[in-house]
């Protein structure tokens, strides 16, 4: 129980860094660094597989993320992008879309740098929300 509380704390942390930092971009989540801090966590990860909570690490992250997310999304898409009854379900979607790339990336070894996930991710985010 006390590991999964420093995980959703780090992941809530995580999630958030970009509103707390005041950060201007059009990023809605830090896609980057998370996944530059997993990507040197391997020992990590294959620790988590063996004890078999990996899977209560991604709910976690992604429960986190999709909150971030949507706080993001009312901070900076474009007005009416999105309908505000729609931006929880949108924002669960896009941290899904994240966490799902993100277990692709670990599983192929992270073939592209993490600077090109992000990238990746927000042309997925930016595709659906528009300029």
């Amino acid at each position: 129980d006390l590991f999964l509380s420093d995980v959703d704390q780090f992941f809530e942390g995580m999630a958030t860094a970009l509103t707390r930092a005041g950060n201007k971009s059009r990023r809605v989540a830090p896609v980057q660094e998370l996944f530059a801090h997993i990507g040197e966590s391997g020992a990590f990860y294959s620790a988590l597989v063996e004890s078999g909570r990996v899977q209560d690490v991604m709910e976690l992250g992604q429960a986190q993320f999709a909150r971030g997310i949507e706080q993001r999304l009312t901070a900076i898409g474009p007005p009416g992008a999105i309908p505000d009854e729609e931006r929880p379900a949108v924002a669960q979607a896009f941290a899904g879309a994240l966490f799902s790339l993100l277990s692709w990336w670990i599983h192929h070894r992270m073939p592209k740098s993490a600077e090109e996930m992000d990238t990746l991710f927000h042309e997925i985010v930016w595709a659906r929300v528009g300029s």
